[in-house]
């Protein structure tokens, strides 16, 4: 299972969040005992009230120059592990697939 697939029009991304950090960064790859491949996110917001997904959301918006409001939590509320739906990003899958290639080779 990869760590991105394209629903339509839009992007759907499989995250391991580790809230809390010191520093907030997206970069490396993460397998479950299930075989799935989740790209790891850090952010320094604790998970409390949304506070970590927020902080998620707004900084793969920065570093996918991609809108805040089209970012969704698709699954994993209170989980480390979430689904996010990047709407329309099926339009620019080349641009974005590129740029979490880059995260991914940051192990």
């Amino acid at each position: 299972m990869s760590m991105w697939t394209q629903a339509g029009d839009d992007l759907l991304l499989s995250i391991r969040l580790t809230p809390g950090s010191a520093k907030e960064e997206v970069g490396g790859g993460w397998t479950d005992a299930h075989g799935a491949q989740w790209l790891a996110a850090r952010v320094r917001a604790v998970p409390e009230k949304g506070r970590a997904n927020a902080a998620l959301i707004a900084l793969l918006a920065k570093r996918l120059d991609w809108p805040k409001g089209a970012i969704l939590l698709e699954s994993g509320d209170t989980n480390r592990l979430k689904r996010l739906r990047i709407i329309g990003g099926g339009d620019a899958m080349a641009r974005l697939t590129a740029l979490i290639e880059h995260w991914v080779d940051k192990t």
